[in-house]
């Protein structure tokens, strides 16, 4: 391989963290030609895992690595969100994330790259469309071992959580989650609530709120929510809360 080729690589390999897929369009983007990555491959400097995608040879990858490469190279709206990003962020220590699907969050009509469903991540994972929320409202990065991706903070995953509920996710899970969520910022709440297009999760985010008392719930202006009109059944046999019209399951009133 010359110099200028050589160096090329080097400087390719410092600028990617290991552990992350290479998409060949990023390389292309970046300078780095169809044929050059033909090169790179045959020179075992580089191994494909699917169509378009590569890794450092040798490389550990994961499914944080295939979200880096879709966030960082491709720029697409995908993050990890609702009880994932919750146990990730050490609000949801009992939830037994290990045994469970990663839960990913995208605007409605995303399509996941065949690299990346044809891949065994050795992890399962779920893909939830919805636009409840803007696509990069309130993320947050969590640093994985050399790189850092998007997750959602505290409260837009609390938001996720009980939009996927009662039917994807427990409310007394939701309750004592919501418990823990002391410390968060009221402006950011009054933002995410405002800009929330789920009638459901907001009432039930605000009768939760209320309900662990937290300091922050008085800064709210309920007023600019807004929270629509009509009952809410989220769950048979429950009980009316006529305060947000919603019905509650029994225990949780």
């Amino acid at each position: 391989m010359s110099t200028s080729k050589g160096s090329k690589l080097n400087q390719l390999l410092q600028n990617i963290p290991k552990g992350s897929v290479i998409l060949a369009s990023w390389l292309n983007r970046q300078g780095y030609s169809h044929d050059l990555q033909q090169k790179y491959l045959q020179s075992h400097w580089l191994e494909p895992i699917g169509r378009g995608a590569f890794k450092r040879s040798g490389d550990e990858i994961d499914i944080y690595g295939a979200l880096y490469a879709l966030q960082k190279q491709a720029e697409k709206k995908i993050h990890i969100g609702g009880p994932s990003a919750l146990f990730l962020l050490g609000y949801a220590h009992y939830i037994p994330m290990e045994q469970g699907d990663l839960i990913l969050f995208t605007q409605q009509g995303f399509k996941l790259p065949a690299w990346f469903t044809t891949y065994n991540w050795k992890v399962g994972y779920l893909i939830r469309q919805t636009n409840m929320l803007p696509a990069e409202k309130a993320l947050t990065s969590y640093s994985t071992k050399s790189f850092q991706i998007n997750i959602s903070t505290a409260p837009r995953a609390m938001l996720e959580c009980l939009e996927l509920s009662p039917k994807n996710f427990d409310l007394e899970e939701a309750w004592l989650i919501m418990e823990g969520l002391s410390a968060l910022q009221p402006k950011l709440v009054q933002e995410l609530l405002e800009q929330c297009r789920s009638i459901k999760a907001k009432r039930l985010f605000l009768f939760l709120a209320e309900k662990a008392e937290h300091s922050w719930f008085k800064y709210l202006d309920i007023s600019k929510i807004q929270l629509g009109k009509g009952k809410r059944s989220i769950v048979n046999k429950g009980v009316l809360i006529p305060k947000y019209q919603i019905t509650i399951p029994k225990n949780l009133n």
